[in-house]
């Protein structure tokens, strides 16, 4: 009688490296997600900041605490990519990815120091962009938290990011050239530097969303 010793041995391999390989890709989501959902936060800081809902300084002090966070979860992202099994994405379109959300973050963060250091009379100006910004990093974080399903959806979420981002760029356009029908004075050119960091903070997104589509279209093929 011939054993199945090999046979239930192959199986046991077969489980072990699904279960090991599926605990990675899970790791590396919610690291990943972790990130964003810190960015997300400073976004809304910045939406917070823009309808005068809290101070400067209080803003400073959430943000360099989003930062540090947001940080500290790229980190252990990076340190897991170099070690995985296996990933939900190519490991290269993971750092990718992560790269552009930590420069939204950055951006973000830029935008708060210069609002302190340019003391503009109002940021209403800003909201449109940010309510832009803030539905296309949502839109983000639901393509990662189906990472693992089905790539179709993923694409379908990132596209909504990629329309988002361009969405924020045709805001920026479109209120630079109402300043261009203006007077030059002091508080047009600090509108004017402050809508281009918000417009930037748009580029990084659409990178991030252009990282996240890519990944998605190699796994699907």
């Amino acid at each position: 009688m011939r054993s199945n010793r090999p046979t239930a041995l192959k199986r046991w391999g077969a489980r072990a490296t699904r279960d090991l390989t599926g605990r990675s890709s899970g790791r590396l989501i919610s690291l990943l997600a972790e990130q964003l959902s810190h960015t997300i936060g400073g976004a809304r800081l910045v939406e917070e900041l823009s309808s005068s809902g809290i101070s400067i300084s209080d803003a400073h002090d959430r943000m360099r605490e989003l930062e540090h966070k947001g940080d500290e979860a790229r980190g252990r992202l990076v340190s897991e990519l170099g070690r995985v099994l296996t990933a939900p994405l190519d490991v290269e379109d993971l750092f990718r990815l992560s790269r552009s959300v930590d420069d939204v973050l950055d951006n973000l963060r830029d935008f708060v120091r210069e609002v302190d250091l340019y003391q503009p009379s109002s940021l209403e100006f800003a909201l449109p962009l940010t309510h832009t910004l803030i539905e296309g990093l949502e839109s983000l974080q639901s393509a990662v938290a189906i990472l693992s399903e089905n790539q179709d959806s993923v694409r379908l979420a990132t596209l909504a990011t990629r329309k988002a981002a361009g969405l924020t760029r045709r805001l920026y356009q479109h209120q630079l050239a109402e300043l261009f029908e203006e007077p030059i004075d002091g508080e047009s050119l600090k509108r004017r530097e402050l809508l281009r960091r918000l417009d930037v903070v748009g580029l990084r997104l659409g990178e991030a969303a252009d990282a996240l589509a890519d990944g998605a279209l190699k796994r699907g093929r």
